[in-house]
């Protein structure tokens, strides 16, 4: 039963992340098995257990900072008092574990390459093309010395989208174009969210980009999806630094 992703990527050695998978937890369908969101509609005490479970699996000390995801721009320095609305957070203190959750939109981590500054970001389309990603980066003290990972999202040959999409991310950069494909029905594109957070990091200033291999539309066995199944639960990808 695999119940997490880890990053292929050179983090160092005290930076820790991994995506959940849906495999491992109490919760029942249509949100079966490792729910982690306490919004979807699942049973409170099946996602307090599956968050226990979570907690386990870190071997850290520390509560997970969890966020209220409303497709924005604002990203959470942590440790905080009080957590606004945000969809993404970002650390230099250790033990503080970054957490976005995610079922199709793409999870983003970061680190710096000494291993002093991390971050996560969720990357639905409407944050993505907003400039999430860029605002997250914009964090780190030195943009040029961060690497990203590009956890399990829906993929580009499941992704479909209206003209209104695909033109929006053209407004923001018309270099977005070369990830749409059309999709064989009039006003409908195929649309590579991993293709365009890669154009927009790179022109934020992040050259050192990985994964981007996953789709959570198709591989029914290990991910939620909410364009395949709409009620559904939700994975949690995770970053700290342990040391």
């Amino acid at each position: 039963m695999e119940q997490m992703i880890l990053p292929t990527w050179p983090a160092p050695k005290g930076v820790k992340a991994f995506t959940t998978t849906r495999q491992g937890g109490v919760s029942q369908p249509p949100f079966a098995s490792f729910n982690l969101g306490a919004h979807v509609g699942d049973d409170v005490d099946h996602v307090v257990h599956n968050r226990q479970q979570l907690q386990k699996l870190l071997g850290v000390e520390g509560d997970i900072q969890w966020l209220n995801q409303v497709h924005s721009c604002e990203v959470a320095v942590l440790p905080s008092a009080s957590l606004k609305p945000a969809d993404a957070s970002y650390t230099s203190s250790s033990h503080i574990v970054c957490a976005v959750l995610t079922a199709d939109c793409l999870p983003v981590i970061f680190t710096n390459e000494a291993g002093t500054e991390v971050a996560a970001a969720h990357a639905g389309w409407r944050g993505l093309c907003d400039g999430v990603l860029e605002a997250t980066l914009a964090k780190f003290s030195d943009p040029t010395k961060v690497m990203a990972w590009l956890g399990p999202a829906i993929g580009p040959e499941q992704f479909e989208v209206g003209a209104e999409v695909r033109a929006a991310f053209m407004a923001v950069d018309s270099a977005a174009e070369q990830a749409f494909v059309p999709a064989g029905v009039p006003d409908k594109w195929f649309g590579d969210l991993y293709q365009l957070a890669r154009q927009r990091l790179m022109v934020a200033g992040c050259q050192h980009i990985y994964g981007g291999d996953h789709c959570t539309h198709r591989d029914e066995a290990r991910f939620f999806s909410y364009r395949r199944d709409q009620q559904t639960g939700r994975m949690a990808t995770v970053i700290w630094i342990d040391k």
